[in-house]
Protein backbone atom coordinates (compact mmCIF):
# COMPACT_ATOMS: atom_id res chain seq x y z
CA UNK A 1 0.00 0.00 0.00
CA UNK A 2 1.37 3.52 -0.98
CA UNK A 3 1.13 6.41 1.62
CA UNK A 4 0.09 9.27 0.48
CA UNK A 5 2.47 11.91 2.16
CA UNK A 6 -0.29 14.07 3.61
CA UNK A 7 -1.40 11.85 5.75
CA UNK A 8 1.47 11.99 7.53
CA UNK A 9 3.33 15.35 7.16
CA UNK A 10 2.85 16.91 10.49
CA UNK A 11 -0.67 15.53 11.07
CA UNK A 12 -2.14 13.03 13.64
CA UNK A 13 -2.74 10.40 11.11
CA UNK A 14 -2.91 6.75 10.83
CA UNK A 15 0.88 5.39 9.80
CA UNK A 16 1.50 3.13 7.03
CA UNK A 17 4.99 0.68 7.62
CA UNK A 18 7.53 1.70 5.60
CA UNK A 19 11.35 0.61 5.97
CA UNK A 20 14.49 2.43 5.05
CA UNK A 21 16.94 0.09 2.75
CA UNK A 22 19.27 -2.62 4.45
CA UNK A 23 22.76 -0.62 5.52
CA UNK A 24 25.61 -2.31 6.79
CA UNK A 25 25.37 -1.80 10.82
CA UNK A 26 28.05 0.28 12.60
CA UNK A 27 29.03 -0.42 16.16
CA UNK A 28 27.91 1.65 18.42
CA UNK A 29 30.63 3.70 19.87
CA UNK A 30 31.05 6.36 23.14
CA UNK A 31 31.68 9.66 21.82
CA UNK A 32 32.70 12.38 23.81
CA UNK A 33 32.49 15.50 21.91
CA UNK A 34 32.99 19.28 23.01
CA UNK A 35 28.99 19.62 22.67
CA UNK A 36 28.71 16.66 25.52
CA UNK A 37 31.45 17.52 27.96
CA UNK A 38 30.38 21.11 27.96
CA UNK A 39 27.43 20.46 30.00
CA UNK A 40 28.24 21.50 33.97
CA UNK A 41 26.30 19.79 35.95
CA UNK A 42 27.58 16.33 35.98
CA UNK A 43 26.49 14.05 38.99
CA UNK A 44 26.38 10.69 37.27
CA UNK A 45 29.47 8.79 37.73
CA UNK A 46 31.90 8.83 34.57
CA UNK A 47 31.94 5.10 34.86
CA UNK A 48 28.52 4.93 32.94
CA UNK A 49 25.99 2.05 34.21
CA UNK A 50 28.49 -0.67 34.61
CA UNK A 51 29.06 -3.59 32.11
CA UNK A 52 26.45 -5.78 31.90
CA UNK A 53 23.48 -2.59 31.73
CA UNK A 54 25.55 -0.71 29.28
CA UNK A 55 25.91 -4.08 27.18
CA UNK A 56 21.95 -4.22 27.45
CA UNK A 57 21.19 -0.87 26.07
CA UNK A 58 24.24 -1.30 23.43
CA UNK A 59 22.32 -4.49 21.78
CA UNK A 60 18.54 -3.25 22.70
CA UNK A 61 19.33 -0.03 20.65
CA UNK A 62 21.09 -1.93 17.60
CA UNK A 63 18.34 -4.09 17.28
CA UNK A 64 15.86 -1.45 17.25
CA UNK A 65 17.85 0.50 14.24
CA UNK A 66 18.49 -2.71 12.21
CA UNK A 67 14.96 -3.69 11.92
CA UNK A 68 13.74 -0.04 12.00
CA UNK A 69 16.55 0.44 9.30
CA UNK A 70 17.45 4.03 11.22
CA UNK A 71 20.62 5.19 9.61
CA UNK A 72 22.38 6.86 12.99
CA UNK A 73 20.99 8.12 16.34
CA UNK A 74 22.52 9.91 19.18
CA UNK A 75 21.32 8.46 22.37
CA UNK A 76 22.00 10.15 25.84
CA UNK A 77 21.06 8.98 29.11
CA UNK A 78 22.17 10.55 32.36
CA UNK A 79 21.08 9.24 35.59
CA UNK A 80 22.29 10.58 38.79
CA UNK A 81 23.75 8.39 41.50
CA UNK A 82 23.68 5.72 39.01
CA UNK A 83 25.74 6.96 36.08
CA UNK A 84 25.16 7.81 32.35
CA UNK A 85 25.17 6.52 28.75
CA UNK A 86 26.69 8.44 25.84
CA UNK A 87 26.00 6.54 22.19
CA UNK A 88 26.26 7.55 18.75
CA UNK A 89 25.76 4.41 16.16
CA UNK A 90 25.03 4.35 12.30
CA UNK A 91 25.74 7.14 9.99
CA UNK A 92 25.39 10.39 9.15
CA UNK A 93 25.67 10.27 5.59
CA UNK A 94 24.57 7.50 3.90
CA UNK A 95 26.58 8.17 0.80
CA UNK A 96 29.82 8.98 2.47
CA UNK A 97 29.66 6.65 5.07
CA UNK A 98 30.22 9.29 7.60
CA UNK A 99 29.70 7.98 11.26
CA UNK A 100 27.04 9.60 13.49
CA UNK A 101 28.89 11.04 16.43
CA UNK A 102 27.64 13.21 19.85
CA UNK A 103 28.74 16.75 18.35
CA UNK A 104 26.11 17.08 15.14
CA UNK A 105 23.59 19.64 14.95
CA UNK A 106 19.80 18.13 14.57
CA UNK A 107 16.34 18.84 13.18
CA UNK A 108 14.28 18.33 16.56
CA UNK A 109 10.51 19.11 14.87
CA UNK A 110 7.97 19.32 17.19
CA UNK A 111 10.32 19.86 20.24
CA UNK A 112 10.03 23.52 18.96
CA UNK A 113 6.57 23.55 20.64
CA UNK A 114 8.34 23.34 24.39
CA UNK A 115 10.42 26.56 23.21
CA UNK A 116 7.66 28.15 22.05
CA UNK A 117 5.41 27.70 24.90
CA UNK A 118 7.79 28.65 27.17
CA UNK A 119 8.23 31.79 25.32
CA UNK A 120 4.70 32.35 25.61
CA UNK A 121 4.38 31.61 29.35
CA UNK A 122 7.48 34.43 29.71
CA UNK A 123 4.86 36.80 28.26
CA UNK A 124 2.16 35.26 30.70
CA UNK A 125 4.48 35.79 33.88
CA UNK A 126 5.55 39.63 32.87
CA UNK A 127 1.57 39.96 32.99
CA UNK A 128 1.35 41.01 29.31
CA UNK A 129 -0.64 38.19 28.86
CA UNK A 130 -3.00 35.65 30.16
CA UNK A 131 -3.58 31.86 28.83
CA UNK A 132 -7.11 32.78 28.68
CA UNK A 133 -6.97 35.63 26.32
CA UNK A 134 -9.26 34.97 23.10
CA UNK A 135 -6.71 34.50 19.90
CA UNK A 136 -8.87 37.03 18.54
CA UNK A 137 -7.72 40.11 20.97
CA UNK A 138 -4.20 39.57 19.13
CA UNK A 139 -4.56 37.81 15.76
CA UNK A 140 -7.75 38.29 13.19
CA UNK A 141 -9.05 36.03 10.78
CA UNK A 142 -8.92 32.80 12.97
CA UNK A 143 -11.71 30.42 12.68
CA UNK A 144 -14.30 31.18 15.88
CA UNK A 145 -11.21 33.18 17.70
CA UNK A 146 -13.74 35.04 19.79
CA UNK A 147 -13.74 31.58 21.77
CA UNK A 148 -10.78 29.77 21.15
CA UNK A 149 -8.15 30.89 23.67
CA UNK A 150 -4.07 30.82 23.76
CA UNK A 151 -4.83 28.11 26.75
CA UNK A 152 -6.98 25.92 23.83
CA UNK A 153 -3.63 26.51 21.52
CA UNK A 154 -1.19 25.23 23.59
CA UNK A 155 -2.71 22.35 24.90
CA UNK A 156 -3.88 21.31 21.09
CA UNK A 157 -7.52 21.81 21.88
CA UNK A 158 -8.76 24.52 20.01
CA UNK A 159 -10.25 22.39 17.19
CA UNK A 160 -8.32 24.19 14.35
CA UNK A 161 -7.66 22.14 11.60
CA UNK A 162 -3.77 21.23 10.92
CA UNK A 163 -2.72 23.23 8.33
CA UNK A 164 -0.10 20.46 7.56
CA UNK A 165 -2.98 17.73 7.36
CA UNK A 166 -4.26 19.79 4.47
CA UNK A 167 -3.63 17.15 1.08
CA UNK A 168 -3.24 21.09 -0.99
CA UNK A 169 -0.42 21.85 1.77
CA UNK A 170 1.45 18.48 1.30
CA UNK A 171 0.91 18.83 -2.62
CA UNK A 172 2.75 22.31 -2.60
CA UNK A 173 5.26 21.83 0.12
CA UNK A 174 6.83 18.47 -1.61
CA UNK A 175 6.62 19.45 -5.16
CA UNK A 176 9.21 22.09 -3.75
CA UNK A 177 10.92 21.58 -0.34
CA UNK A 178 13.36 24.53 -0.49
CA UNK A 179 9.87 26.83 -0.67
CA UNK A 180 9.86 29.55 1.79
CA UNK A 181 6.37 29.95 3.52
CA UNK A 182 5.00 32.91 5.69
CA UNK A 183 3.02 31.58 9.20
CA UNK A 184 0.08 33.51 7.10
CA UNK A 185 0.41 30.98 3.92
CA UNK A 186 0.51 27.90 5.96
CA UNK A 187 -2.10 28.88 8.05
CA UNK A 188 -4.70 29.95 5.04
CA UNK A 189 -4.31 26.04 3.96
CA UNK A 190 -5.81 25.15 7.66
CA UNK A 191 -8.72 27.92 7.47
CA UNK A 192 -9.97 26.74 4.70
CA UNK A 193 -11.56 23.95 6.58
CA UNK A 194 -14.00 23.98 8.79
CA UNK A 195 -12.58 23.33 12.87
CA UNK A 196 -13.22 19.82 14.03
CA UNK A 197 -14.85 20.52 17.83
CA UNK A 198 -15.65 23.52 19.66
CA UNK A 199 -12.79 25.02 21.54
CA UNK A 200 -11.99 22.59 24.45
CA UNK A 201 -13.72 20.18 23.54
CA UNK A 202 -11.05 17.27 22.50
CA UNK A 203 -7.24 17.34 21.68
CA UNK A 204 -6.27 17.26 18.03
CA UNK A 205 -3.00 17.78 17.43
CA UNK A 206 -2.09 20.96 15.01
CA UNK A 207 0.89 22.88 14.07
CA UNK A 208 -2.19 25.71 13.35
CA UNK A 209 -1.96 26.14 17.18
CA UNK A 210 1.61 27.00 17.90
CA UNK A 211 1.89 29.30 14.75
CA UNK A 212 -0.55 31.12 16.04
CA UNK A 213 1.58 31.11 19.70
CA UNK A 214 4.37 32.34 17.26
CA UNK A 215 2.24 35.38 15.75
CA UNK A 216 0.93 35.91 19.31
CA UNK A 217 4.43 36.39 21.08
CA UNK A 218 5.54 38.79 17.92
CA UNK A 219 2.54 41.01 18.22
CA UNK A 220 2.60 41.14 22.07
CA UNK A 221 6.58 41.46 22.32
CA UNK A 222 7.19 43.71 19.19
CA UNK A 223 9.96 41.37 18.82
CA UNK A 224 10.88 38.50 15.65
CA UNK A 225 10.07 35.42 17.49
CA UNK A 226 13.59 34.37 16.91
CA UNK A 227 14.72 37.06 19.06
CA UNK A 228 12.82 37.16 21.46
CA UNK A 229 13.45 33.36 22.51
CA UNK A 230 16.92 33.69 21.81
CA UNK A 231 16.65 37.01 24.51
CA UNK A 232 14.37 35.41 26.66
CA UNK A 233 15.00 32.01 26.57
CA UNK A 234 17.69 30.49 24.81
CA UNK A 235 20.48 32.66 26.41
CA UNK A 236 18.74 32.38 30.08
CA UNK A 237 18.84 28.99 29.63
CA UNK A 238 22.65 28.80 28.54
CA UNK A 239 21.70 27.12 25.23
CA UNK A 240 24.44 27.82 22.76
CA UNK A 241 23.74 25.54 19.60
CA UNK A 242 20.30 26.09 19.51
CA UNK A 243 18.48 28.50 17.02
CA UNK A 244 15.21 29.07 15.12
CA UNK A 245 16.63 29.07 11.37
CA UNK A 246 15.10 31.83 9.03
CA UNK A 247 15.11 29.65 6.33
CA UNK A 248 16.94 26.64 4.91
CA UNK A 249 20.11 27.34 7.14
CA UNK A 250 21.94 24.39 9.07
CA UNK A 251 24.70 25.04 10.94
CA UNK A 252 28.16 22.07 10.85
CA UNK A 253 28.33 20.08 11.62
CA UNK A 254 25.03 18.10 11.10
CA UNK A 255 23.45 14.54 9.94
CA UNK A 256 22.40 14.38 6.34
CA UNK A 257 18.32 13.25 6.86
CA UNK A 258 16.32 10.71 5.11
CA UNK A 259 12.18 10.73 4.65
CA UNK A 260 10.04 8.99 2.59
CA UNK A 261 7.58 12.07 2.44
CA UNK A 262 7.96 13.18 -1.00
CA UNK A 263 5.56 12.85 -3.24
CA UNK A 264 6.56 9.26 -5.19
CA UNK A 265 7.52 7.46 -1.95
CA UNK A 266 10.92 7.19 -2.19
CA UNK A 267 13.02 7.61 0.14
CA UNK A 268 15.30 11.01 -0.33
CA UNK A 269 17.67 13.30 1.50
CA UNK A 270 15.79 16.09 3.12
CA UNK A 271 18.95 17.66 4.97
CA UNK A 272 18.17 21.32 3.13
CA UNK A 273 14.71 21.22 2.76
CA UNK A 274 13.49 24.90 3.77
CA UNK A 275 11.95 24.29 7.65
CA UNK A 276 9.78 27.81 7.57
CA UNK A 277 6.69 25.80 7.01
CA UNK A 278 6.81 24.21 10.31
CA UNK A 279 8.17 27.97 12.09
CA UNK A 280 7.22 28.14 15.53
CA UNK A 281 5.22 24.57 15.73
CA UNK A 282 8.70 22.37 14.29
CA UNK A 283 11.45 24.49 12.65
CA UNK A 284 14.58 24.73 15.30
CA UNK A 285 17.85 23.09 15.35
CA UNK A 286 19.70 21.65 18.36
CA UNK A 287 22.15 18.89 19.47
CA UNK A 288 22.53 16.96 22.26
CA UNK A 289 24.27 19.11 25.28
CA UNK A 290 21.55 21.54 24.64
CA UNK A 291 18.97 19.16 24.91
CA UNK A 292 20.33 17.44 27.85
CA UNK A 293 20.20 20.86 29.67
CA UNK A 294 17.03 21.72 28.35
CA UNK A 295 15.01 18.42 29.24
CA UNK A 296 15.39 19.27 33.01
CA UNK A 297 14.57 22.89 32.64
CA UNK A 298 11.15 22.51 30.56
CA UNK A 299 10.36 19.74 32.91
CA UNK A 300 10.79 21.77 36.45
CA UNK A 301 9.89 25.18 34.71
CA UNK A 302 13.77 27.13 36.12
CA UNK A 303 12.73 29.91 33.68
CA UNK A 304 9.32 30.28 34.94
CA UNK A 305 7.39 31.31 38.15
CA UNK A 306 6.35 28.23 40.14
CA UNK A 307 2.02 28.71 39.54
CA UNK A 308 3.31 29.21 35.51
CA UNK A 309 5.16 26.10 35.54
CA UNK A 310 1.72 24.34 37.53
CA UNK A 311 -0.41 25.63 34.42
CA UNK A 312 2.04 24.09 32.17
CA UNK A 313 1.81 20.63 33.34
CA UNK A 314 -1.50 20.24 34.35
CA UNK A 315 -2.08 17.60 31.75
CA UNK A 316 -5.01 16.67 30.07
CA UNK A 317 -5.67 12.99 28.18
CA UNK A 318 -5.36 12.87 24.39
CA UNK A 319 -6.76 9.64 23.27
CA UNK A 320 -3.45 8.15 22.78
CA UNK A 321 -3.05 5.43 25.54
CA UNK A 322 -0.88 6.11 28.34
CA UNK A 323 0.23 9.89 27.22
CA UNK A 324 -1.49 13.67 28.58
CA UNK A 325 -0.77 16.65 27.20
CA UNK A 326 -0.27 19.98 28.79
CA UNK A 327 0.66 23.16 27.75
CA UNK A 328 3.26 22.12 24.77
CA UNK A 329 4.15 19.37 26.51
CA UNK A 330 3.35 15.84 27.20
CA UNK A 331 3.65 12.86 29.88
CA UNK A 332 3.94 9.38 29.36
CA UNK A 333 4.87 6.78 31.76
CA UNK A 334 6.55 9.48 34.57
CA UNK A 335 8.05 11.03 31.05
CA UNK A 336 7.48 14.88 30.66
CA UNK A 337 8.95 16.58 27.81
CA UNK A 338 8.48 16.50 23.84
CA UNK A 339 9.17 14.46 20.85
CA UNK A 340 9.72 15.80 17.69
CA UNK A 341 9.44 15.12 13.80
CA UNK A 342 10.24 16.73 10.58
CA UNK A 343 10.82 15.21 7.27
CA UNK A 344 14.42 13.39 7.79
CA UNK A 345 14.35 13.89 11.20
CA UNK A 346 13.29 12.76 14.92
CA UNK A 347 13.89 13.40 18.37
CA UNK A 348 12.74 12.87 21.82
CA UNK A 349 13.90 14.76 24.58
CA UNK A 350 12.31 13.82 28.49
CA UNK A 351 12.83 14.32 31.80
CA UNK A 352 11.87 11.27 34.41
CA UNK A 353 11.07 13.67 38.18
CA UNK A 354 10.95 10.56 40.13
CA UNK A 355 14.74 9.69 39.59
CA UNK A 356 15.59 12.99 37.58
CA UNK A 357 16.81 11.42 34.71
CA UNK A 358 17.24 12.67 31.40
CA UNK A 359 16.82 10.88 27.87
CA UNK A 360 17.95 12.24 24.50
CA UNK A 361 17.43 10.76 21.56
CA UNK A 362 18.56 12.27 17.95
CA UNK A 363 17.54 10.06 14.69
CA UNK A 364 18.19 10.90 11.29
CA UNK A 365 15.27 9.30 9.61
CA UNK A 366 11.57 9.65 10.44
CA UNK A 367 10.48 6.52 7.94
CA UNK A 368 8.03 4.63 10.13
CA UNK A 369 8.28 1.10 11.25
CA UNK A 370 5.34 -1.18 11.41
CA UNK A 371 3.31 1.95 12.10
CA UNK A 372 5.39 3.08 14.92
CA UNK A 373 7.96 6.54 14.87
CA UNK A 374 11.29 5.16 15.28
CA UNK A 375 11.92 7.74 17.88
CA UNK A 376 9.57 6.23 19.59
CA UNK A 377 10.51 2.46 19.33
CA UNK A 378 14.22 3.53 20.30
CA UNK A 379 12.78 5.21 23.62
CA UNK A 380 10.47 2.11 24.64
CA UNK A 381 13.07 -0.35 24.41
CA UNK A 382 15.88 2.08 26.76
CA UNK A 383 13.17 2.73 29.50
CA UNK A 384 12.10 -0.36 29.27
CA UNK A 385 15.58 -1.81 30.29
CA UNK A 386 16.58 1.01 32.48
CA UNK A 387 13.45 2.57 34.35
CA UNK A 388 11.28 -0.71 33.82
CA UNK A 389 8.87 0.94 36.06
CA UNK A 390 8.41 4.22 33.79
CA UNK A 391 8.82 2.98 30.29
CA UNK A 392 7.83 5.41 27.49
CA UNK A 393 5.08 3.78 26.22
CA UNK A 394 4.32 6.03 23.11
CA UNK A 395 3.74 9.29 22.50
CA UNK A 396 1.59 11.89 20.25
CA UNK A 397 2.36 11.56 16.53
CA UNK A 398 4.70 14.15 16.59
CA UNK A 399 3.90 15.63 12.89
Amino acid sequence: MRRTPSRRLFAAALLVASVLAPMAATPATAVHATGVDRYDKDDCPPDGLGPELTARLDNAIEDVRRQAGIPGVVVGLWMPGKGSYVRATGVADTATRRPMTTDLFMRIGSETKTFTVTALLKLVDDRRIRLDDPISAYIDGVPDGDRITLRHLAEMRSGLFPYSADPDFAHDLLSDPSRSFTPQEVLAYGFKHTNTFAPGENFQYSNSNLVLLGLVIEKVSGLGVADFMHKRVLRPAHLRRTLLPANAEFPEPHAHGYTNQTLSGAIEDSTDWNPSWAWTAGAMISDLSDLRRWAEIVATGTLLRPETQRERLKTLPTGFPGTSYGLGIFETGGWIGHNGSIPGYESVTVYLPSQKATLVLLLNTDVSHEGQEPSTLLARAITGIVTPDNVYDGAVPPR
